[in-house]
C-alpha cells in the first residue's frame, strides 16, 4: 500500500474539504435543528455534479472512477462539516456499487447515471428489518413469482433517504423452504411502484437531516427484470456489499471525531482557568494526544481496507477492523471534546453536542461494533484452520 496519495486522490479530498467548508459546514447547524430537506437535496445535487455520488463507479455510467481511497477521502472531508450530508452520499455510492457489481447492464444503465448525476437526488438500501438487523438472514418481507413479475409483501426499517430516493434496493425471501439465508433474493423497486409505501419516520438522536423511514410493501409487483443477480443469490450480494459499506461509515465517523477534536484543541488554546490556557495542563494534553493518536490509527486501518478494495484483494477482515476502530475512537474522541469544553460541549451553542450525537449512530449502523468483532474473529479463526 502506497502511503502517499495520487494527485487524483488530493484532488477530490482537496475538492470535497472546500465543499465542505464553504458549503456544509455554515448550515449543518440549521439542518439539524430544521431539518431544511430542500436545503439537503440542494447540496446532494451539487455533490453529484462534482461527481461524489459514484467516485468507485466507471465512468460509462456517470461514475467518476476515482476508486475506493478516494471515496474514504471524500467520506471523511464531508462528514468533518455535516453528518447528514454525508451519510446520504455513502449511501448513494453503496448502491451504485451493488447495481454495478450485480445488475445487468440494462440496470446499470438505467439506474446508475441517475443516481450519479443527481436526478436521483438519493438512492436508499432496504434490508433491515425489525427481526432481522445484525442477522438479515432472518428477515421475513416475502417477494413471491406472479408469472413474468413478483409480488413483495413486508417491511422494513431505519431506511436511509427513503422519502426523496428515487430507487431502492430491496432484499426479500423467495424461497422459505431454503436453509436460512439461502432463500433470499435482491430487487430494484422505484420510488412510485403501486403498493410501495414510505412509513413513519424517525426522531433521532443525531443526523437529523437525513431522513430515516420505514418501508411498507403490500401488494408491490415489480417485474422479474427488476431482480439483482440470481435469484436466490441476495445474502451473498448483501454480505458483500455491506464489507464496502463499512468503509465510508467507518471514515464518516473519522471526519467527525476530527471535527470535534479540532474544534477542541483550538478551544482549549484559547480558554483560561487557574491563571493560564487549559491546553497547558498535562490533563488536556494527554486527552489531545490519545485521541489524535486513535484518529491517526484509524485514517490507516481505513487506507489499508480502502486499497485492499481497490486493487481487487480480500478485504473484510480489513474492513471490519477499521469500522470497529475507527467508529469507538470517534466516539471516544467526541467525549474527550465535550470534556475539553467542559459545560459549554454540553449546550448547543457549540458543535461539540452536536458531533456527539451524530457520532453515536456510527458504530451501530452498518453492522455494531459487535458484529465487526464476530466477523474479525470468525475470520482470524479461519486462517487458523485452514
Amino acid at each position: 500500500m502506497k502511503m502517499e496519495l495520487s494527485e487524483e486522490q488530493k484532488i477530490i479530498q482537496d475538492t470535497a474539504r472546500d465543499f465542505a467548508r464553504t458549503e456544509l459546514e455554515p448550515v449543518a447547524e440549521k439542518l439539524d435543528r430544521e431539518k431544511d430537506r430542500e436545503l439537503l437535496l440542494g447540496n446532494l445535487k451539487k455533490l453529484a455534479e462534482l461527481g461524489f455520488m459514484g467516485l468507485n463507479v466507471h465512468e460509462e455510467y456517470g461514475g467518476s472512477e476515482a476508486g475506493v481511497v478516494a471515496f474514504s477521502l471524500a467520506m471523511t472531508e464531508l462528514a468533518r462539516a455535516c453528518a447528514s450530508t454525508a451519510v446520504t452520499v455513502s449511501v448513494n455510492n453503496m448502491v451504485c456499487e451493488v447495481i454495478q457489481a450485480t445488475g445487468s447492464q440494462e440496470q446499470k444503465s438505467t439506474y446508475i447515471p441517475r443516481i450519479c448525476s443527481g436526478e436521483y437526488a438519493a438512492a436508499a438500501f432496504g434490508l433491515t428489518e425489525t427481526c432481522a438487523g445484525s442477522d438479515p438472514s432472518g428477515m421475513a418481507t416475502q417477494a413471491v413469482r406472479d408469472g413474468d413479475s413478483y409480488v413483495l409483501n413486508g417491511s422494513k426499517i431505519f431506511i436511509t433517504s427513503a422519502p426523496y430516493a428515487g430507487v431502492f434496493v430491496v432484499w426479500a425471501v423467495t424461497d422459505k423452504d431454503a436453509p436460512r439465508g439461502k432463500g433470499i433474493s435482491c430487487f430494484l423497486v422505484e420510488a412510485d411502484t403501486p403498493g410501495l409505501i414510505i412509513g413513519k419516520e424517525e426522531e433521532k438522536m443525531g443526523q437529523n437531516a437525513s431522513a430515516t423511514n420505514e418501508l411498507i410493501f403490500q401488494d408491490c409487483k415489480v417485474p422479474a427484470s427488476a431482480m439483482l443477480g440470481k435469484e436466490n443469490d441476495g445474502f451473498r450480494i448483501a454480505v458483500a456489499e455491506l464489507a464496502g459499506g463499512r468503509i465510508g461509515i467507518g471514515s464518516l465517523g473519522l471526519g467527525i471525531g476530527l471535527a470535534a477534536m479540532d474544534y477542541a484543541t483550538r478551544y482549549a488554546t484559547e480558554r483560561s482557568q487557574f491563571g493560564q490556557k487549559i491546553s497547558q495542563f498535562q490533563a488536556i494534553q494527554w486527552m489531545i494526544a490519545d485521541a489524535f493518536t486513535e484518529l491517526e490509527a484509524a485514517r490507516l486501518l481505513l487506507m489499508n481496507a480502502a486499497y485492499r478494495k481497490e486493487v481487487g484483494k480480500s478485504f473484510a477482515k480489513e474492513a471490519s477492523m477499521a469500522k470497529l476502530f475507527a467508529t469507538e475512537a470517534a466516539n471516544k474522541a467526541c467525549y474527550k471534546a465535550m470534556q475539553i469544553l467542559g459545560g459549554y460541549g454540553y449546550t448547543k451553542d457549540f458543535p461539540i453536542e452536536r458531533f456527539t450525537r451524530d457520532v453515536r449512530i456510527t458504530s451501530i449502523y452498518e453492522g455494531t461494533s459487535e458484529i465487526q468483532r464476530l466477523i474479525i474473529s470468525r475470520e482470524i479463526l479461519k486462517g487458523l484452520v485452514a
